[in-house]
């Protein structure tokens, strides 16, 4: 026998015996708007309610009045929105403010997933000075559990999860908001 067949044969008879997999995972984690809020809220963003998806634009002008560029990715709020034509990366360097609308939320961490179907182009979530996210109230699970069961069948080209503002405690181990992001992230949930 040579010792290359006396070492794979030391390694079969090493094999440790077949373990049954653990019963599928069931979460004992609650989770809903107001620990999703909470959780946004200790991480560094906010939330605001609002009845329909049309009442976060007078918020949105409320919240960044200096502003001088607001960019939506959410077509039932045209006045921002981005024009097909307009879809070229370099454009959007001097956002001001990035407008979005997730898939869904996820309670345990204040995470929203976007994807860009929900965006148009890669590049917004990341580079505006605040991110405006807005996401149903019945679109938030309790744990990425339930969030991985959702995007695993999904077909998109890019998916993220962002949980709130840019952040970074490297530079002298002090939290720095807004490093290498945004400096702000807002989500409103709407309720109706």
């Amino acid at each position: 026998m040579s010792s290359r067949d006396q070492i794979l044969a030391a390694v079969q008879s090493a094999q440790p015996s077949f373990v049954e997999l653990p019963p599928e995972f069931v979460s004992a984690v609650s989770g809903g708007m107001e620990q999703f809020q909470q959780i946004l809220h200790s991480i560094g963003g906010k939330s605001i309610l609002v009845d329909t998806i049309e009442a976060v634009l007078p918020e949105v002008d409320k919240m960044f009045p200096d502003a001088k560029r607001i960019i939506s990715a959410v077509p039932q709020l045209n006045r921002y929105q981005i024009k097909d034509e307009q879809v070229r990366h370099h454009t959007f360097s001097d956002a001001d403010v990035v407008i979005a609308e997730a898939a869904f939320a996820v309670a345990e961490n204040g995470a929203v997933w976007l994807t860009e179907d929900h965006y148009k182009i890669r590049v917004l979530p990341f580079i505006g000075e605040h991110l405006v996210v807005i996401v149903q109230a019945q679109h938030i699970v309790a744990n990425m559990h339930l969030a991985y069961q959702l995007i695993g069948d999904g077909e998109y080209g890019f998916g993220v999860f962002i949980a709130g503002p840019s952040k970074t405690a490297d530079i002298e181990q002090s939290l720095v908001l807004g490093a290498h992001g945004p400096r702000t992230m807002t989500v409103f949930i709407v309720t109706n």
